[in-house]
């Protein structure tokens, strides 16, 4: 008798896509052994991205491309929209997908693969970062998880993302539940990777790169890769980005009277600064990220 195939939805967020979401497109309908079907939803552009998908849809029934609502300036409120409307019942995982990667042939069979053997519900994994000159660089996202990791950072890009259908399902009701305070946040990679660790889901992180990514002057988030981008960063913990970003969450996810490092983050005072610098291992997966991030609080720069 043959197995059915597991069945993929893939949510896939565009703005100003036509540089490269053919390439993107083809390596997710080209997947190995599985099902898919893709569903777009494109931000009001200035190209002429959302035409063009929707030519495409016409000629291949497994893209499906949403109605534009809306102006959502950025990818985050766009995915909350595909992530929300996606009707998920008829599929076995959600994968989430940017418009200029390329994924590996077997990104989604290995992901199904790897929770049925870990018997987890949600799969990220490594990527490996390119530019248009040849270079390439692993991110490399699977450090062992600490205690409150999910507080400060994502699990990796969202790109690698693999939801099974009942925390699919779970998320899609949280984010109906919370739709303001879920819109608030900026990074959907990270709220999601906040809502899972803190309902207690089984998330593994794969070493293995499933995803080559793009990297290019449009990128919302990138590689973080050289002197550039650190500065970036640190302009962002400094201006109190950062630590709003985790506010936001913890706000979101009804953490706020939780005992821990969630209630030091939302206190402003000095003490509380001394305390997460005692809480620190807990905090990011990379050692040299707990390192810098101890600094920054003994500098009086994580506000």
């Amino acid at each position: 008798m043959m197995l059915r195939r597991p069945r993929f939805a893939v949510a896939l967020a565009a703005y100003n896509g036509m540089l490269w979401i053919d390439d993107q497109l083809s390596s997710i309908l080209e997947q190995r052994s599985v099902d898919v079907v893709v569903f777009i939803s494109v931000d009001i552009s200035s190209d002429e991205t959302y035409e063009h998908v929707l030519s495409l849809a016409s000629k291949n029934s497994r893209i499906c491309v949403l109605p534009q609502i809306e102006r959502f300036g950025g990818a985050a409120k766009n995915f909350y929209r595909l992530i929300r409307d996606i009707d998920i019942s008829g599929f076995d995982y959600l994968a989430l997908a940017d418009q200029d990667d390329i994924w590996l042939e077997n990104k989604l069979i290995r992901a199904h693969q790897v929770l049925i053997e870990r018997q987890a519900e949600v799969y990220s994994g490594n990527v490996m970062a390119f530019w248009e000159d040849g270079r390439q660089r692993l991110l490399d996202k699977a450090q062992p998880m600490r205690a409150y990791d999910y507080l400060f950072e994502a699990a990796g890009p969202g790109c690698s993302y693999v939801m099974g259908r009942a925390f699919a399902q779970r998320l899609q009701a949280f984010m109906e539940e919370n739709w303001s305070a879920v819109n608030e946040v900026a990074l959907h990679d990270w709220l999601i990777y906040a809502y899972g660790r803190s309902s207690e889901a089984q998330w593994y992180i794969d070493p293995w790169p499933s995803v080559l990514y793009r990297q290019h002057g449009g990128n919302v988030v990138g590689a973080n890769v050289g002197v550039r981008s650190a500065l970036s960063r640190i302009r962002r913990i400094k201006g109190g980005w950062y630590r709003d970003e985790s506010r936001k969450i913890i706000r979101c996810l009804g953490l706020e009277d939780t005992p821990g490092i969630a209630h030091i983050i939302l206190k402003k005072e000095r003490l509380s600064a001394i305390r997460l610098l005692v809480e620190v291992n807990k905090t990011r997966r990379k050692l040299t990220d707990r390192i810098a991030l101890a600094l920054f609080i003994l500098l009086g720069l994580y506000r």
